[in-house]
């Protein structure tokens, strides 16, 4: 789910959609209006799922999609290896999750409730 939003209007610690990837809105610089064009904005983002750094320059009065990102809490329902099997605590779906942080995995049990996101289809723990 998204919404649409003017570039203009966005802040810093906002999220918004770039190359269909939820991003975390880093920085924002508004350049002045010139002569013959309209202001632009450079938005320094970080991808929610992917971590990957992104720049995007576009008019301030352009549009955009501002993702939902939702927080959720998930119960543990199996550990097997890397893979984690949760359950939302209130829709009661079950999904799984590729856990590579050994740390994190030594700390879970079953049964545990654990935040995580969840944002255009993709979930990530909330750690």
């Amino acid at each position: 789910m998204k919404e649409q939003t003017e570039v203009g209007k966005l802040k810093e610690g906002r999220y918004v959609v770039v190359d269909d990837e939820p991003c975390k809105i880093q920085s924002i610089s508004i350049s002045k209006p010139g002569k013959h064009g309209a202001a632009k904005a450079r938005l320094d983002v970080v991808g929610l799922f992917d971590g990957q750094k992104r720049s995007v320059v576009s008019p301030t009065s352009a549009t955009v999609y501002a993702p939902i990102v939702e927080r959720k809490t998930g119960q543990i329902l199996t550990i097997a290896g890397n893979v984690v099997t949760f359950m939302d605590m209130k829709d009661f779906n079950n999904f799984e999750l590729i856990v590579e942080d050994a740390h994190v995995l030594a700390s879970f049990q079953p049964a545990q409730e654990v935040p995580y996101i969840e944002s255009l289809g993709k979930r990530k723990l909330d750690l």
